[in-house]
């Protein structure tokens, strides 16, 4: 029943081709049914033959040639439907596995952060392409090749009982071995080729981790360790796949028997009856050839459904991903939000991962427009979390969040993230030039606009230095340029985007002091007019900040300027003095001065 609802859905995918299905389905009736009237017609004309000595010669030309012009037109026409069939199933094919990758791309990529943290790209990738190959498959070979053969079991076949049933018995019988043997073998093998495919994935997760961190593959020598370990699931795949291709390989062999059998069978019964005078010599020339040719389609229909069990775990994964629900889904007739003024507010909002203890507890604060707020903790104090909230990668468990006085669960994923942008600790540049890096968040921006979002970034002369300026690949995640090169191109990209809310997420930590003087004055520049949240755990980037809010255990225990945070003695002066090496007790311009 499973594997049945799975091809349903694929099938189900043609939609929007239904009228090409419906019209392939037609030719393929058509095709069963010319096919079906080739050893009919072939038998008559040994009939007429067999009879020719008791009837006038003129009458045996007539009928024979009638029936040699009819069996001439059936071959044409076959021959016609052949070609129709098959151009139109290659371009419906074709066409329909770029509209399903196109939808899983689409799909996937609007899944939340929370989805892709849990799932290797790797997977991603390969659960994209080789289903979307399999579908391709499936749909080929069943519309050009196979489905007028389920025709003719389906329909014409029960038809042979009126030519005569004693030898269509012995076809009906060869049909049902065949669907039995394979119905038997695909209980076998579906559940041990769902384990091979899960071993594939894992290679092609792995394959693609070790791949994207090669830097670290060869710098701590795990060359061997890694080549080992692809060889290990390599091992497991053939030990899982080798006990299924024996089940198909039995199949074949019993299938191949099924059909000598058969075949010796109605030349034995059909010489029988034709002693007994209850078959004519047509009769049993044309059930041999209706063997010889269902025969040849049912080994064809059983190495398509032996593909199909192959191909149902990938196929399955297909529609699993496709299936994955947002995190945050969007309401019916949620607000699209034109540009805002960038009033943010969270009230008393908690969340917590589904499963999981609470992350934030009673979160309170406003942003009005153009203010700067600085979050600082420990690790896991929840600040990266609250930011999380902020863009709508999660929704609160409690409580909620406003922009503009609007609660984010309200307005549409595509007007908030669009007023949102975010500088991140990593660039994350894709492997493109450097102009289509910076047009990520605007791709209409002029040369002009560009130039002066990378001038004030102080990104315009190391790009204007590069071999080809603004049309210079950049590498996979940025790794032709420096790390400042690379942080002050997202600073200019944010700049190009020119959101009213601005996040900047550890934005100059993993830079050297010389590289963040410059990259600080690049986000003044940025920072100016927005809405502005800092997460830091450097401190000396904060004191410059409207509000510091102070994260402990997913709440927040202090807040206010750095000045008076520091002349309160709290825990954030403790962070200070942890981080400076100074006492806490120092009056507040001297602890300014230590953080400079």
């Amino acid at each position: 029943m499973h594997f049945t609802r799975l091809y349903g859905r694929v099938l189900g995918l043609l939609a929007a081709d239904r009228w090409v299905a419906i019209g392939l389905a037609t030719a393929n009736a058509a095709l069963a049914g010319l096919l079906f009237l080739e050893p009919v017609l072939f038998g008559r004309v040994v009939d007429v033959l067999s009879h020719s000595l008791s009837m006038p010669r003129s009458t045996v030309w007539e009928q024979a040639l009638a029936l040699l012009a009819l069996w001439g037109a059936v071959g044409l026409s076959g021959i016609g439907a052949n070609v129709a069939v098959s151009l139109l199933a290659d371009r419906m094919a074709h066409r329909n596995r770029l509209a399903a990758m196109h939808r899983f791309f689409e799909h996937v990529i609007a899944l939340p952060l929370s989805f892709h943290g849990d799932v290797q790209s790797g997977r991603l990738m390969k659960v994209m392409l080789v289903g979307s190959d399999n579908l391709f498959s499936m749909w080929l070979s069943f519309f050009r090749d196979h489905m007028s053969t389920f025709v003719a079991i389906l329909i014409l076949l029960p038809l042979t009982l009126a030519m005569n049933w004693r030898l269509s018995l012995l076809l009906i019988g060869l049909v049902v071995v065949f669907s039995v043997i394979t119905a038997f073998v695909i209980q076998k093998t579906e559940a041990a080729q769902g384990e091979v495919e899960r071993f594939q994935t894992r290679l092609a997760g792995n394959a693609q981790d070790a791949l994207a961190n090669v830097m670290v593959v060869q710098s701590f020598t795990r060359l061997s360790s890694e080549a080992r370990m692809f060889g290990d699931i390599v091992r497991q795949v053939l030990d899982h796949q080798f006990p299924v291709l024996n089940w198909w390989a039995v199949v074949n062999v019993l299938t191949r028997a099924a059909s000598t059998i058969t075949t010796i069978s109605i030349f034995v019964l059909g010489t029988v009856l034709h002693l007994d005078g209850k078959a004519t010599v047509g009769e049993i020339v044309s059930f041999m050839g209706f063997a010889t040719l269902l025969i040849g389609k049912l080994e064809g229909a059983v190495a398509f459904v032996s593909r199909l069990v192959f191909q149902a775990p990938a196929i399955q994964e297909f529609f699993e991903v496709m299936d994955a629900t947002s995190s945050v889904p969007e309401k019916p007739g949620a607000l699209a939000l034109g540009r805002v003024e960038g009033a943010v507010a969270f009230e008393r909002v908690a969340f917590a991962y589904p499963g999981g203890s609470r992350i934030l507890t009673d979160v309170d604060f406003v942003a009005p427009p153009g203010r700067t707020i600085a979050l600082v903790g420990q690790t896991g104090a929840g600040k990266s979390t609250a930011m999380a909230l902020l863009q709508r990668l999660w929704d609160p468990v409690e409580g909620r969040i406003t922009v503009d006085g609007h609660d984010l669960r309200d307005i549409t994923l595509e007007s908030l993230r669009r007023n949102t942008g975010v500088v991140f600790q990593e660039s994350m540049l894709f492997n493109r030039t450097i102009r289509d890096n910076l047009l990520v968040g605007r791709p209409e921006a002029t040369q002009e606009e560009l130039e002066s979002a990378c001038r004030m970034a102080e990104a315009h002369d190391f790009v204007i230095r590069q071999p080809r300026g603004y049309d210079t690949q950049v590498g996979e995640r940025g790794s032709s340029l420096s790390g400042g090169q690379r942080q002050r191109l997202a600073i200019a990209r944010a700049l190009l985007k020119d959101p009213p809310i601005l996040i900047l997420d550890e934005a100059t930590s993993a830079l050297d002091a010389a590289t963040e003087a410059r990259v600080q004055r690049a986000l003044k520049a940025l920072m100016a007019g927005r809405t502005t949240f800092i997460i830091a755990h450097r401190l000396s980037t904060v004191r410059d900040a409207d509000e510091i809010l102070v994260f402990e255990g997913g709440r927040i225990v202090e807040r206010g300027s750095f000045d008076a945070l520091v002349r309160e003695g709290g825990r954030f002066a403790e962070l200070v003095r942890t981080q400076l090496n100074t006492d806490v007790a120092v009056p507040a311009a001297a602890a300014v001065k230590a953080a400079e």
